[in-house]
């Protein structure tokens, strides 16, 4: 089935041509029926899969309809998200599927002067993209209401879970009108997620998306084992090797994202990091930087792993392995988009083996080993540039961190 085939407005239908969308992906085919009937849809599917659009389509259809007999100047739609980055990319999918007919977005988020937001939602708004924190923000004041919403969607909610918004999620529902349409999108399932799920659907349609292989074909793993003291100079053979692709690093916390950072940065390798102590306009200049080639050593924590679009990422670095195997899929998908080539990278140290074992046991495959000849390891370590790079403070920052990675992982295995 073709998009020109669907009982979309043509409007809809000549943007998904100008964008090359001509058949639909799984997500899309399953989920736009369902929305265009108006019934709640339970979504379960991984970035990469299409379902932005899936959602988008359906729902500005909806609208241009509505608009037809008479529009509302109150929101008709509210997408639910964990990020500012994924805000913003859910709400420029809605605009460039929208264009020419007059659909209202606005990307809701904190972090950024509120003064041109409530002139907007002043004015009107169609679809409203919103992180919880801004939005209860502008509720409380008075500058926005929900009373008159036709539909709710929650995207990411596994992620949102992850962030602690259950209860934001749950104090928003108060401020909904009880008869809605609401459309719940996870990448994962659990029993923490399917209790949330129903206590927000009705009768809903139940989609579950599964790739036998959770991650794209054209994507090379690796594993290096490396003592985690030793990563900071692996990297910088690494940068140096391929000075030319653009390399996306992920690590465990804020803090260490810096100090990543600021070891770059000695051995002459310009690089940024991206977290949430992040200011939005920094943040938002990073991403496009990074985006546009400007910059091309991004140091991420797992923030930016979850549905962010970032184009021609040559190679992920798991400069730490996630705790939590399912997010090793999200960040290594940041590489091998569509039909280019990527290569995901992970460097290994002795604390962090349990953790390899989960992710191979999650693939259900091993990652081939990078084999390093001692000489080779002592000379990589031997011969960068950090100056800075003693043994003692090393040794400090290895015993702090360790314990509170040992402290944490007790923690939740209680």
């Amino acid at each position: 089935m073709k998009f020109a085939d669907y009982h979309i407005t043509a409007e809809i239908k000549i943007n998904l041509e100008k964008q090359g969308f001509r058949r639909p992906t799984d997500i899309q085919f399953k989920a736009i029926p369902p929305i265009l009937k108006g019934e709640d849809v339970l979504a379960i599917a991984q970035t990469g899969t299409g379902k932005t659009a899936a959602f988008a389509i359906p729902v500005i259809h909806k609208i241009i309809q509505q608009q037809k007999f008479g529009g509302s100047n109150k929101i008709t739609c509210l997408v639910m998200v964990p990020t500012h980055e994924l805000a913003q990319q859910i709400a420029k999918v809605f605009t460039s599927l929208s264009e020419n007919t007059g659909t209202r977005i606005l990307a809701l988020i904190g972090g950024v002067d509120q003064a041109p937001q409530i002139e907007a939602l002043q004015n009107g708004i169609d679809v409203l993209v919103a992180t919880p924190g801004r939005m209860f923000d502008l509720v409380n004041q008075g500058h926005l209401y929900l009373d008159e919403l036709k539909i709710l969607i929650l995207d990411e909610a596994d992620h949102m879970l992850d962030l602690g918004f259950i209860k934001d999620i749950r104090d928003m529902m108060r401020f909904l009108p009880a008869k809605r349409q609401t459309l719940f999108f996870s990448a994962t399932i659990n029993p923490a997620i399917k209790k949330l799920a129903y206590s927000l659907v009705s009768k809903p349609i139940r989609i579950q998306i599964s790739p036998k292989n959770p991650v794209a074909k054209n994507i090379e793993h690796a594993v290096a084992f490396i003592e985690m003291d030793d990563k900071r100079a692996f990297l910088e053979r690494l940068i140096d090797e391929n000075n030319t692709s653009k390399v996306l690093v992920f690590v465990r916390t804020k803090v260490r994202a810096e100090r990543v950072k600021l070891a770059m940065e000695r051995v002459q390798i310009n690089a940024a990091t991206i977290h949430s102590d992040k200011l939005q306009p920094e943040r938002a200049k990073t991403m496009d930087d990074f985006r546009s080639g400007a910059l091309k050593l991004l140091i991420a924590t797992d923030i930016s792993a979850r549905g962010i679009d970032i184009p021609d990422v040559d190679i992920v670095v798991n400069y730490d392995l996630p705790e939590v195997a399912e997010n090793y899929v999200h960040r290594v998908g940041r590489t091998g988009r569509g039909d280019k080539k990527g290569l995901a990278i992970s460097f290994c140290s002795a604390e962090e083996k349990e953790l390899l074992e989960e992710i191979e046991t999650f693939l259900d495959q091993k990652i081939t080993v990078m084999e390093l000849e001692k000489n080779d390891y002592r000379n990589i370590v031997d011969f960068t540039r950090d100056t800075d790079y003693n043994w003692k403070k090393l040794i400090k920052e290895h015993e702090k961190e360790t314990a509170e990675y040992l402290a944490k992982t007790k923690k939740k295995k209680r």
